[in-house]
């Protein structure tokens, strides 16, 4: 595949600002050829995004970006080539979304206590039925006149050592790694950043993980440089995307759809290696 791919974006079926169509259509304009929609624990929106895509000429991956335990805490894995219609699939990102609702209502439990009062109906509001998850607390939180922004909600109350913060109930890496093996699916471990190194990419691969995230708006020229010849070394494939969310609050024009020109051959690996996978269980 040639031209410029963008594998790690998210709609409004998760925490994006733009519903599935319109996050393809925005591709379409920036020159992408092809695009993942990786919201969080949810394929929701991908039926949508595809649909738009063949009309657009954008090529939609099906994907999904997974929560899961690592050694260290919370590690987020990105899944491509996940099969929609799967039962089993379907129940698991299910129990995870439930889980994202009880977190958002300890949170609101907590903010309370910190006499910041808002609503669990103004979380729902802004998630719009779909997963739910920090971004939308924190846009409540603006709705109520408690904070000036987003960035703000993050830096007061939400981020991971904030007062109102609450950690996700999380999955093991290699109960994940395993799910999305077995379906024909592939995975990349998501903006590791401070924890790109040599060991830990080691460890991810022995634990199942097929790829790591190289292109990231949080990567900077260093690391981007190390995750590659690593993962060259470790035999791992190689993805990356915008990781965009909208055009609020993101002034690093990095984040932009399709501006980190993530080169399409990455697809074609993790291509090869899901048709492998599929043909393996035919």
């Amino acid at each position: 595949m040639t031209g410029v791919v963008d594998l790690h974006l998210h709609s409004t079926a998760s925490d994006g600002e733009a519903n599935p169509g319109e996050v393809v259509r925005r591709a379409a304009e920036a020159g992408v050829t092809a695009v993942a929609l990786t919201d969080h624990d949810t394929l929701d929106g991908v039926s949508e995004a595809a649909d738009v895509g063949v009309s657009v000429g954008v090529r939609v991956v099906p994907g999904c970006e997974f929560s899961v335990k690592a050694w260290w805490g919370e590690l987020h894995l990105l899944g491509y080539f996940l099969p929609a219609d799967h039962p089993e699939l379907n129940r698991f990102l299910a129990t995870q979304r439930d889980g994202r609702v009880k977190r958002a209502e300890e949170i609101v439990r907590r903010l309370s206590d910190l006499g910041v009062r808002v609503s669990m109906e103004s979380v729902r509001r802004h998630a719009a039925g779909g997963s739910i998850g920090r971004p939308h607390v924190a846009r409540a939180l603006v709705d109520a006149a408690k904070v000036a922004s987003v960035n703000e909600a993050f830096d007061r109350y939400l981020s991971d050592d904030g007062p109102a913060y609450v950690p996700k109930p999380l999955p093991e890496l290699e109960v994940v790694t395993s799910l999305v093996s077995r379906l024909g699916g592939v995975t990349s471990a998501a903006h590791l950043k401070e924890r790109a190194t040599l060991r830990t990419l080691s460890r991810l691969r022995q634990e199942g993980v097929d790829g790591v995230e190289v292109l990231h708006p949080s990567h900077d020229d260093g690391t981007v440089s190390r995750l590659r010849a690593w993962s060259a070394d470790l035999e791992m494939l190689k993805s990356g995307g915008s990781d965009w969310h909208g055009d609020q609050g993101a002034p690093d024009h990095r984040r932009s759809i399709g501006a980190l020109r993530v080169p399409g051959e990455w697809l074609e690996a993790l291509e090869r290696l899901h048709r492998k996978r599929v043909g393996s269980e035919s």
